[in-house]
């Protein structure tokens, strides 16, 4: 009975020995796996946002990009059915006046005066081979006729714009040069004026909106190349056979030969 007694007082001391070391752990410890486990939690959460917000800003995408080329088609199947109906009638349907132009520096800095180099200053070209977009107005057009022998310039249709910003385009963020990577880039410096995605910075600048001349500000100049098979004659305007000044529609194959 004794040697029971002994026997089963000694399991129950080392019993309540092990229970007592299995459970003690250090407060600090607990503490610290507390801690993570809260900040692997916040992670996970902050990781579903970020992915349910990305997905509904690509659906918002998608659909502005399509209304955009709904309109751009209506557009351009009005111009045809005006045309159509001009012709019909036996008269000519003229277009509107342009409201945009894209602005090629073709010349260098030698021999350049002030005003002309005020102005080329004004319109951001200060290199060679830097392009432009510039609204035309009364104003616009002066200072264009004046900077004529150093820049072409002319009328770009949907295709030059959207090639310009996808191939060359580059933001102005803090006075820096930044590629435009990602939509949101756009939308921290534009979201204010509802220009969130690269369609909508594609769509105020050809349409020539109301936010202009923030999307146009927020566009680095164009460095263009050299155009593929070299210019005719700079020093002369294009209606002569040269390079220089106004010429309308035929800008797109120059800006397609240089981008």
């Amino acid at each position: 009975v004794l040697q029971l007694i002994f026997f089963l007082s000694q399991t129950d001391f080392e019993i309540e020995d092990n229970y007592t070391m299995a459970e003690y752990v250090p407060e600090s410890v607990l503490k610290k796996r507390k801690s993570v486990e809260e900040q692997k939690q916040a992670r996970l959460e902050k990781f579903k946002a970020l992915k349910e917000s990305r997905k509904q800003k690509r659906e918002q995408y998608f659909k502005r990009a399509e209304t955009y080329v709904k309109e751009y088609r209506d557009l351009e199947r009005s111009k045809i059915a005006s045309r159509r109906a001009a012709k019909d009638e036996g008269s000519f349907y003229v277009e509107e006046e342009a409201k945009l132009a894209v602005v090629v520096r073709i010349r260098g800095i030698m021999g350049v005066d002030p005003k002309t180099k005020k102005i080329l200053r004004l319109f951001r070209l200060r290199q060679i081979h830097n392009a432009t977009f510039v609204r035309l107005n009364r104003a616009t057009i002066k200072m264009l006729r004046l900077v004529e022998p150093y820049v072409a310039y002319g009328y770009p249709n949907l295709k030059t714009v959207k090639e310009l910003i996808y191939k060359r385009g580059f933001a102005k963020v803090n006075k820096q040069r930044i590629a435009i990577t990602d939509n949101s880039i756009i939308e921290e410096s534009l979201g204010e004026h509802g220009i969130i995605c690269v369609e909508d910075l594609i769509h105020e600048i050809f349409t020539v909106g109301p936010h202009f001349k923030q999307a146009n500000a927020f566009l680095w100049p164009f460095k263009l190349s050299c155009p593929r098979g070299g210019f005719t004659k700079k020093t002369i305007h294009f209606v002569e056979g040269g390079d220089a000044g106004n010429r309308e529609q035929y800008i797109n194959s120059l800006v397609q030969r240089m981008n």
